[in-house]
């Protein structure tokens, strides 16, 4: 088993590999990672962990705008995930890569960093100015007809697509910017579908790629389904995703 200690970051949202994350670090906490991983050389890999927050869970605020503004908000690393920070976040995260980390002169930090390799949490330590946690490296296995599944997805996802944008009845042309490696297939897809966190999740750690696929066919022709079924629904409303609170 190969294990890695990482700084955590916990997010109302599911990183998958591959895909891009942009960052606004205001939480004190935060940027004392960010001043942290600042201190990496530049030839090696800025890397922390992000997992998703369970729901009932929130990130404590630590700057004004609290509705109750008599309330004391909570400080430190584990502020807002209770006694065992462990159990405020899903199981299975993913690695990210920060390639650039940029201090603003309030302080904040505007980061971009990229999905790379999904991780199982074990513990989370939270005796530091920021949440570390220990980590198992999970391996992307194929699975069972891995290749043709990610073609069925990838014509599921281009229908999906079409009548997200109200787009008229036609055929888009084959390899319309999109991938053909099954795995990428796997997380671009989980990643650009409008999901609810925990059916994020589930994709996230499906335990081989082929099985992801396969939830994401059944994802896809049902919700192409209900979409087709609401013509009266502006596309704007339906793509309208959720803000992160980090």
């Amino acid at each position: 088993m190969t294990t890695v200690r990482l700084p955590l970051f916990p997010l109302n949202s599911v990183l998958f590999p591959g895909l891009v994350l942009p960052l606004n670090i205001f939480e004190e906490r935060y940027r004392a990672m960010m001043r942290e991983l600042l201190k990496t050389p530049e030839d090696e890999s800025r890397r922390f962990a992000v997992v998703a927050i369970r729901d009932g869970h929130e990130v404590a605020s630590t700057a004004p705008g609290l509705p109750d503004q008599t309330a004391v908000p909570e400080r430190g690393p584990a502020a807002g995930f209770g006694d065992d920070p462990v159990k405020a976040f899903h199981g299975v995260g993913c690695i990210a890569d920060a390639a650039t980390v940029r201090e603003r002169t309030d302080g904040t930090f505007e980061v971009l960093a990229t999905g790379t390799t999904r991780v199982r949490l074990l513990t989370v330590d939270a005796s530091g100015p920021f949440l570390t946690a220990e980590l198992e490296e999970l391996p992307e296995e194929p699975g069972d007809e891995a290749g043709a599944l990610a073609q069925g997805v990838l014509r599921s996802f281009r229908q999906y697509q079409k009548r997200l944008a109200g787009a008229r009845e036609r055929s888009l042309s084959t390899g319309a910017e999109l991938p053909d490696e099954p795995s990428v297939v796997s997380f671009l897809v989980a990643a650009a579908m409008m999901l609810d966190i925990p059916t994020k999740q589930r994709l996230l750690q499906a335990p081989d790629t082929a099985s992801r696929l396969r939830d994401e066919l059944k994802l896809l022709r049902s919700e192409t389904s209900i979409i087709r079924n609401l013509p009266s629904l502006p596309a704007s409303e339906l793509t309208r995703g959720p803000t992160s609170l980090n």
